[in-house]
């Protein structure tokens, strides 16, 4: 089995270590082609105004200064067009990517780049504490992600259905198990715009974020819930987000 790993990190991050960890677990046919810089938060944007600098870093890893997008075609119809590969990995990012960071996510989008390329694809993130913002329990994903992924792969994954698998932030022996998910919704509140001044006096701007405490426990059955009761998370992702029931009723009132 030839697999594809990427991430939106970068070349350089810990987490690209662990997907490339894991997925030696699974195959001896490992290829890496991440981002060059860090490209978190860019949600599946694709290269078209700028050229692609494709750099070698080792024998099969390749960085290209570009998004989880271009570095998944780069990698499919590039460097690997003769052989394609059969699975798409893409972390593990820094992180959890639950609710509503799946539409912002470059981890996420690398993952639905190879399903949009007809590859079977996961992507998967590292939740982390305040305590542990800096040093993240890699060994959980590390310990979960081979099992959990081939449970996936002998499952068969849909077409058009990208799987998402967030690990949550404890040790390894202290997750209560593996669930099916679906995504969440929490309060947009923890957005917050920062303003600062240069040595100029002009302002500039930071998108932020912050801690708030939760109004209200996460919905049971999402991937919130699951992360807080700890339990690894693993969300079916559809490709099309076609609305079916208010379809039919906007196919009413437009006549």
């Amino acid at each position: 089995m030839r697999i594809l790993c990427t991430n939106d990190d970068g070349i350089h991050a810990p987490g690209l270590k662990i997907i490339e960890q894991i997925a030696k677990e699974l195959s001896d046919d490992v290829w890496v082609v991440a981002p060059e810089l860090d490209q978190s938060g860019v949600s599946h944007s694709l290269s078209l105004n700028d050229p692609l600098r494709l750099r070698e870093v080792g024998p099969r890893h390749y960085a290209v200064r570009g998004t989880p997008t271009d570095c998944v075609i780069m990698g499919a119809r590039h460097i690997l067009k003769d052989k394609q590969p059969d699975l798409v990995l893409s972390g593990v990012n820094k992180g959890r990517n639950v609710a509503e960071d799946v539409v912002y996510s470059g981890t996420i989008a690398g993952a639905l780049e190879g399903t949009i390329l007809g590859f079977p694809s996961v992507a998967l993130s590292q939740e982390f504490s305040m305590e542990t913002r800096h040093n993240p329990q890699w060994e959980t994903a590390l310990k979960f992600g081979p099992d959990v992924l081939r449970k996936v792969i002998k499952a068969g994954v849909p077409k058009n259905t990208v799987i998402n698998v967030n690990f949550p932030a404890c040790a390894a022996d202290e997750v209560k198990g593996v669930v099916v998910t679906r995504q969440g919704k929490r309060n947009q509140g923890f957005l917050r715009v920062d303003e600062r001044r240069d040595g100029r006096n002009n302002p500039y701007f930071w998108i932020g974020f912050e801690r708030i405490v939760a109004a209200e426990a996460p919905l049971e059955g999402t991937d919130l819930a699951a992360l807080a009761a700890r339990y690894v998370s693993v969300t079916p992702l559809r490709l099309d987000r076609t609305d079916d029931i208010f379809s039919e009723a906007l196919t009413k009132a437009l006549g």
